[in-house]
């Protein structure tokens, strides 16, 4: 061991590490003068002396939803915990707001490019001028979250000129949050990889890059979604700004072969640049086991109460169902948001025609009530009308021995075809969503052993472990590169 102007350096050789230690000295040879090496950072980087492996820090950076139950954020939490157990070292920043789970919370409590803070900037040219020391206070947790219950909106079509000014970067109204999040990953954190989780942050990776060496990637899982919702105002000249930025980036990671085909398309971003990681979710607590249908037969939907997910469509499809077999029921659980209010009061009123066979259960509050809910279910759906991107809650579904059946697009093909725990219908096909709802009330036998393929399968492929190792090999693959 040794001491270097910036920390401390193991001896690979006195580690039997001899060809790594000879990969280092060749890259630094090759540096032009006063060219600055990329070196693991001496807090983020630790040698594992028993296993003769180094233990990587990776940096996620991801978004708050705004004190709701955000599916992104939420997987991020996982992610990182996952990453954490498998020995490495994980920096979770929430960015705009504190991010909200149902699980331990690992993220940082400090919150970059606080909400309160970004949209003043972007309003207000003076607000850009108050020092820093004077305006600090409104980033912090406990008044972020204040503001969200009150009026902070996360919905796409009043955030179009924001979105626009998040996206200018260094050059734009938010270069002040830009240069403290730059300082703060190449300056003080030092990991070894930077991951974004939301690609509406790409405004920050030119100048984080001018500090920071290693590789910046962005984990898609989302973004078209919301860049769809934008009035056509901004849309454009968002999009174009993204793709712009999106050249940033050394790489891009999605969970489904059919987003990274549609996001390369629509960031005119070549497809080699893609890399596939598979979702992983915390098996601890998912209890519940495949068992023969109950009576009354339940049809469930878990997943937050909007439009774009299509709880519409299923009280009018499960309405169907239970006029021809009165002996079902449908429950319905998620978030509601202020804005979806007027949405879901509609849909509760056509669903009061059904009695007693439709119940709300609300936000399940912990990670048990929402276990619970999920093992009364014979079959779960959630019709979406976008193409979904990813598919988390499924896996959830699946883990406690429960078969769903899904719309045939975006990511749900895939999945269901790699889990064998579900059945497909046509979007948008009403009878045919009853129709396959139909043929597992019918078959029992069909319903459970769609049920025990799918649980084996989650268990065996879909865990935070095995994501977090195979994202772990990603990444040295990436770090490792001369």
């Amino acid at each position: 061991m040794r001491a270097t102007g910036s920390g401390v350096f193991f001896s690979c050789r006195s580690l039997g590490l001899e060809s790594f230690a000879n990969s280092q000295q060749a890259s630094r040879r090759a540096l032009a003068p006063g060219q600055q090496h990329y070196r693991p950072g001496a807090n983020a980087l630790r040698l594992a002396c028993i296993a003769n492996t180094w233990a990587m820090h990776i940096a996620i950076i991801t978004a708050g939803g705004a004190g709701m139950f955000c599916g992104s954020c939420m997987h991020d939490n996982t992610w990182a915990r996952a990453l954490m157990a498998q020995g490495a070292e994980v920096s979770l920043i929430p960015t705009y707001t504190p991010i909200r789970v149902d699980e331990a919370d690992v993220s940082g409590s400090r919150v970059f490019f606080g909400g309160i803070n970004v949209y003043l900037s972007s309003q207000w040219r003076w607000w850009r001028t108050v020092p820093s020391f004077l305006k600090h206070w409104l980033d912090h947790p406990a008044i972020i979250q204040w503001a969200t219950r009150k009026a902070v909106s996360n919905d796409a079509k009043q955030l179009g000129q924001l979105t626009l000014d998040m996206l200018a970067g260094e050059s734009g109204p938010q270069r002040e949050q830009v240069e403290e999040l730059a300082k703060f990953i190449g300056e003080q954190l030092r990991p070894d990889v930077v991951v974004f989780s939301n690609a509406l942050l790409a405004g920050a990776v030119r100048r984080i890059k001018q500090l920071f060496f290693g590789p910046v990637l962005c984990v898609l899982q989302g973004d078209d979604i919301f860049l769809d919702s934008l009035p056509d105002s901004h849309r454009k000249p968002v999009l174009q700004a993204l793709r712009d930025r999106a050249r940033d980036f050394d790489g891009f990671i999605t969970h489904s072969r059919y987003y990274a085909e549609h996001m390369a398309a629509e960031l005119v971003v070549p497809l080699d640049r893609f890399h596939q990681l598979p979702l992983g979710i915390d098996l601890t607590g998912h209890d519940g086991q495949p068992r023969p249908a109950g009576d009354p037969f339940t049809v469930g939907y878990f997943a937050r109460l909007c439009p774009e997910k299509g709880l519409h469509l299923l009280v009018e499809a499960f309405a169907r169902l239970h006029a021809k077999h009165p002996r079902t029921r449908l429950r319905v659980g998620g978030y509601l948001g202020e804005r979806d209010r007027l949405y879901f009061e509609h849909v509760r009123s056509q669903a009061s025609r059904l009695g007693p066979a439709f119940e709300f259960i609300g936000s399940p509050a912990s990670q048990a009530e929402k276990v619970e809910f999920l093992k009364s279910l014979e079959v779960l759906s959630v019709p979406t009308v976008y193409r979904e991107p990813k598919g988390l809650s499924i896996l959830e579904v699946l883990a406690n021995g429960v078969p769903v059946v899904q719309p045939a697009h975006g990511a749900f093909p895939e999945l269901l075809e790699a889990t064998q725990g579900g059945l497909l219908f046509e979007p948008g096909n009403l009878d045919d969503l009853v129709a396959k709802w139909e043929s597992l009330l019918l078959n029992s036998d069909e319903r459970l052993r769609l049920a025990v393929a799918g649980q084996a399968k989650v268990r065996e492929s879909y865990s935070s472990q095995a994501m977090a190792e195979q994202t772990l090999r990603l990444f040295d693959s990436m770090t490792r590169q001369p």
